[in-house]
């Protein structure tokens, strides 16, 4: 069964953006084998503003070779945006509002697994209904004070197992956790 997987980068204070939604604090070592994880999947879900910043990011990007590249792979997959607002005419975006049915039709769908890019609303709403199966932290050796955490308070409990640690020449330590089912 195709799995979601969380892979987001975070502060060690487990801060995904600064207090200006700054990301220029996050590493793309070479080593980290990006290409890998985007050949893994066929489907990114985003929130409504974190799908904005892709979009913004890629145009602010547009000239960097090796960023395009990266983007022109990503725009291959789908895009579901999550979104009671958001509208667009491209094909390869599907604009939801119900996470729940999205996420089970999807995995009764044969593919690849897919990227739960975020935000950190979509994020903790998947969390809350137990919809993410993989945890896969970038963790960069920065502590950033404020900004926006991975993970609003909530009164929700989920276990998770180690399945990996990798360490990067940068400092970066990836770990990966698996859903522990009750």
């Amino acid at each position: 069964m195709r799995k979601i997987k969380l892979d987001l980068a975070v502060s060690l204070d487990m801060m995904i953006e600064g207090p200006n939604g700054e990301i220029d604090w996050c590493i793309m070592d070479s080593d980290m084998n990006f290409e890998d994880f985007i050949d893994s999947i066929d489907t990114i879900l985003f929130g409504r503003v974190s799908y904005e910043l892709y979009k913004a990011f890629e145009i602010e990007h547009m000239y960097d070779a090796e960023i395009s590249k990266q983007f022109n792979e990503l725009n291959q997959k789908k895009h579901i945006v999550f979104s009671n607002t958001y509208k667009t005419n491209d094909s390869n975006v599907v604009v939801s509002s119900n996470i729940l049915n999205t996420i089970k039709e999807l995995k009764d769908t044969p593919g690849k697994d897919i990227w739960l890019y975020g935000g950190s609303v979509v994020v903790s709403e998947m969390l809350k209904l137990n919809l993410i199966d993989e945890l896969r932290l970038s963790i960069h050796p920065i502590i950033l004070g404020q900004g926006k955490p991975l993970f609003h308070p909530s009164d929700v409990r989920k276990l998770f197992h180690l399945v990996e640690v990798i360490r990067f020449r940068s400092g970066v330590i990836q770990v990966i956790y698996q859903k522990k089912e009750a």
